[in-house]
């Protein structure tokens, strides 16, 4: 009988040989492109971290830093309290107003300039004040207004001064 290697003739050999060849080298093959993909994600990984460094960190540091400005806090100016008593239409029971307001001003002098000039503000509240209706006043939209307009008022006051705001401590409807 005979052996198997006598059993293949011979030019199958050659045959099994050359494929067991182009395994090896396909074998040989796929490592080295997978090193190869690996080594490039390596790079672009590098590439793109360095990139991100560079945009958040190191063009920070050559920047000059801005100045922060320093904001000065205003000024707040207490009005004396008024008590006036609203405008009533027909039959009504009269209804008073007791306002206890505080102007803020941008600085001292300004606030030095509003104290010669108080009668006539005070005068000026009264006056507004005084012709108002109790309508005028409901929720926050009326005394939104009546802010604003006392705001206008002293403006026109005092100008070319200015003041940035009325404020209210205390609003009384009774």
């Amino acid at each position: 009988m005979a052996t198997k290697n006598e059993a293949q003739p011979e030019e199958a050999k050659p045959a099994a040989e050359g494929e067991e060849a182009g395994q090896e080298t396909a074998k040989r093959k796929l490592p080295l492109k997978i090193i190869l993909m690996a080594a490039g994600g390596l790079v672009g990984l590098g590439a793109i971290g360095g990139g991100a460094y560079f945009f958040f960190f190191a063009h920070r540091s050559e920047a000059p830093v801005p100045a922060v400005a320093q904001v000065k806090p205003p000024v707040f100016v207490d009005m004396p309290d008024v008590l006036v008593n609203l405008s009533a239409t027909g039959g009504e029971r009269t209804q008073y107003l007791k306002v206890k307001v505080v102007l803020e001003v941008p600085d001292q002098t300004v606030s030095a300039q509003i104290q010669p000039v108080m009668p006539r503000l005070m005068d000026t509240f009264q006056t507004y004040l005084r012709e108002l209706r109790p309508t005028d006043l409901d929720g926050s939209a009326g005394l939104y207004r009546l802010k604003e307009e006392l705001t206008r008022r002293v403006n026109a006051a005092i100008a070319p001064s200015k003041i940035n705001a009325v404020l209210f401590k205390e609003i009384v409807v009774q």
